[in-house]
C-alpha cells in the first residue's frame, strides 16, 4: 500500500527525511511540503513538490495521509493535534513537545482520534547505540553498573532558533532527549534518583553544557554528558560492566571490549607491588595480560529506514509502534525533572 507525506517545516531535517525516503522508502510518496518562509516554498516547487501556501491547506488535503513535523519545538503540540483532527498520521521531530504536560494533551487526541502518532527518535537506530545494546543484551561482559555516553562538540554555541528559549532550544532537550531515549530503551529498570548540570557558557539563555547523573533501581548508574565546547573528546561511551569493559570511541565505532579470560580468577598471578611514576601501588597495578582478553566490538549495521518502515506497518495495523508515546513521555517527565532540579542546585529522587 502506499502512503503520501507532507511536510510541515521544510527546513535541514525535512530535506533530510525527504532524501533518505526517496532513496530508500519507494512505498512513500512526497506530495508536497508547508513552509511559513516564501523564499522556502520556492525551493519546495523547484524540487517538482507541491507547496501549500497555508497550514490550513496542506490539512485539507485528502490525499496526505501522514504527516512529518520538522519546525521548531514550541509549534509541535499545536501542529500534531490538528494533524490528527485532521486524519492525518504523523511523525512529530524530536523533542516532542516543551513538557510532559504537552505531551499528554498530544496522546489523548491520538487515543481519541485513532491516528498513529510517534516521534522521530531516529538514534535508536544508531550504529554506536545498537552495538552497546547487543553487547549487554548478551552479557558479553557480565552485568553493566556504570555507563559513561557523551555527545561533545567544539563550535562554543547552539545554531539557529535551537539558541532561544522560547522555541525549546538548548542541549538537554536536542541532544540530551536522544542520549535518555537510548538509555531508557536500554536499561530495563527505573530511574529512581537524577543530579544535573545545566550551564550556559556561550549561548545566553539556553544550556549549552550539560551534565547529568542518573540512577536505576537496578543499580545502574549513568553519567550523560553534551557539550559545545570540547576540544579533545570521551569515548562516545564507556561502559563499566562486571566481567570487562567496552569503549565505543566515536561514531564510526571504533573501540573494544576487554574481558575476563576464561577461568581468569584460577589463574595465578603474582599480586606484587608495582612501583609507576606516581610511586608504589598495588590496588592500580595492572591485570596480567593473560588474565584478560581483547575482542572486537559486534559488526551490526542497523538501517534507520526501518523506522519508517515501522511507521507503516502501525498505520496498517500489521506492526506495533517501536517508537512509543508513552516512551517518549517518559523521557520527557524525566526531562522536565532534570529542569527543576538544575534550578534547584542540587538532585531528587524519583520513580520514572
Amino acid at each position: 500500500m502506499e502512503h503520501s507525506i507532507a511536510f510541515i517545516g521544510y527546513g535541514g531535517m525535512a530535506v533530510w527525511h525527504h532524501n533518505l525516503i526517496q532513496e530508500k522508502l519507494p512505498e512513500l510518496t512526497v506530495r508536497g511540503a508547508y513552509d511559513i518562509r516564501p523564499e522556502i516554498r520556492e525551493d519546495i516547487r523547484k524540487k517538482g513538490l507541491y507547496a501549500y501556501e497555508t497550514a490550513e491547506e496542506l490539512l485539507a488535503d485528502g490525499s496526505v495521509d501522514l504527516v512529518i513535523i520538522a519546525v521548531p519545538n514550541n509549534f509541535h503540540k499545536d501542529y500534531s493535534i490538528a494533524c490528527m483532527r485532521a486524519g492525518k498520521n504523523v511523525i512529530c521531530e524530536k523533542p516532542v513537545t516543551m513538557c510532559a504536560a504537552e505531551l499528554e494533551e498530544v496522546i489523548a487526541v491520538s487515543r481519541e482520534t485513532g491516528k498513529v502518532f510517534t516521534v522521530h527518535q531516529n538514534r535508536r537506530w544508531d550504529r554506536d547505540y545498537r552495538i552497546v545494546r547487543e553487547v549487554l543484551e548478551k552479557g558479553t561482559i557480565g552485568a553493566p553498573y556504570f555507563i559513561e555516553t557523551r555527545v561533545q562538540g567544539s563550535r562554543g554555541s547552539m545554531h539557529g532558533w535551537r539558541g532561544y528559549r522560547e522555541n525549546g532550544g538548548g542541549m538537554l532537550l536536542d541532544w540530551g532527549v536522544h542520549l535518555l531515549d537510548q538509555l531508557l530503551d536500554m536499561i530495563p529498570s527505573k530511574v529512581v534518583s537524577v543530579a544535573a548540570h545545566l550551564e550556559s557558557v556561550f549561548s545566553g539563555e539556553v544550556d549549552d553544557n550539560v551534565k547529568v547523573f542518573l540512577k536505576f533501581e537496578n543499580n545502574v548508574s549513568a553519567l550523560l554528558e553534551f557539550s559545545t565546547n570540547c576540544f579533545i573528546n570521551h569515548p562516545r561511551w564507556h561502559v563499566s560492566c562486571t566481567e570487562g569493559t567496552m569503549v565505543v570511541e566515536d561514531w564510526e565505532c571504533n573501540g573494544r571490549i576487554v574481558k575476563l579470560a576464561e577461568d581468569a580468577e584460577k589463574m595465578a598471578w603474582a599480586d606484587d607491588i608495582v612501583y609507576t611514576a606516581a610511586g608504589p601501588t598495588r590496588t592500580m597495578a595492572p591485570r596480567p595480560a593473560h588474565t584478560q582478553q581483547v575482542l572486537e566490538l559486534p559488526d551490526l549495521r542497523p538501517d534507520v529506514s526501518d523506522y519508517y518502515r515501522n511507521v507503516i506497518g502501525a498505520i496498517e495495523k500489521t506492526q506495533e509502534l517501536i517508537v512509543k508515546p508513552e516512551q517518549c513521555l517518559r523521557v520527557m517527565r524525566l526531562i522536565d525533572l532534570l529542569f527543576a532540579v538544575n534550578e534547584q542546585g542540587g538532585s531528587a529522587t524519583c520513580r520514572i
